[in-house]
């Protein structure tokens, strides 16, 4: 169940993608499980059809979802890949945060790779 509140100061496509997430983080969507499509889910939310297809776009990059061409979108099966794109992302977003640019962000990384 996914609902949006249209008053929030959080743009409707993050409190999609991050109810979505949450949702299979805790287990509560399963791996293979099928979304709805980006044109059902957008007008059973009322947005528009750009705002879910950003959502999950976004999902897809985090490894959350994998999109199958005509079959739609659907739970990932790996969690471990899924774990680690996630944290790759909280990792570029943090490092954006505080002003590191990608060259010396991927630096860090390979530091500490060691």
């Amino acid at each position: 169940m996914i609902t949006v509140d249209h008053d929030s100061s959080v743009p409707p496509y993050e409190q999609v993608r991050e109810q979505v997430r949450a949702q299979v983080e805790a287990g509560e969507l399963r791996p293979g499980t099928k979304l709805p499509t980006v044109r059902r889910l957008a007008t059973d939310l009322g947005l528009a059809a750009n705002t879910v297809a950003r959502a999950y776009r976004e999902l897809e990059r985090l490894g959350v979802i994998e999109t199958r061409g005509r079959a739609g979108s659907v739970v990932s099966g790996d969690d471990v890949g899924r774990a680690a794109r996630q944290a790759a992302h909280a990792y570029v977003e943090q490092q954006r945060a505080l002003g590191i640019g990608p060259d010396e962000a991927l630096d860090l990384v390979r530091r500490a790779l060691g």
